[in-house]
């Protein structure tokens, strides 16, 4: 699966939603968004859930491979 891989901890908090968003919007269907985040991204999962129909809540997956370092797959049906 292709796609594209975003370091949060780059990014200021305010600043880090939206630049998912745009960045999951630029997915053709089929690939996936990777990110590096310094905590679980449990409230993101939520909200794409909720609101971005193109989201594969199913093949989400995150895996903890640091004390502040958690890397999910998003991927876009």
């Amino acid at each position: 699966m292709t796609g594209q891989r975003l370091d949060l901890r780059e990014i200021p908090p305010p600043q880090r939603h939206p630049t998912i968003f745009d960045a999951f919007e630029d997915l053709e269907s089929g690939e996936a968004l990777t990110l590096v985040n310094d905590h679980e991204p449990t409230p993101l999962y939520h909200q794409m859930a909720a609101e971005i129909e193109d989201f594969d809540a199913e093949g989400y997956t995150v895996d903890r491979v640091g004390p502040n370092e958690f890397i999910a797959t998003l991927p876009k049906k």
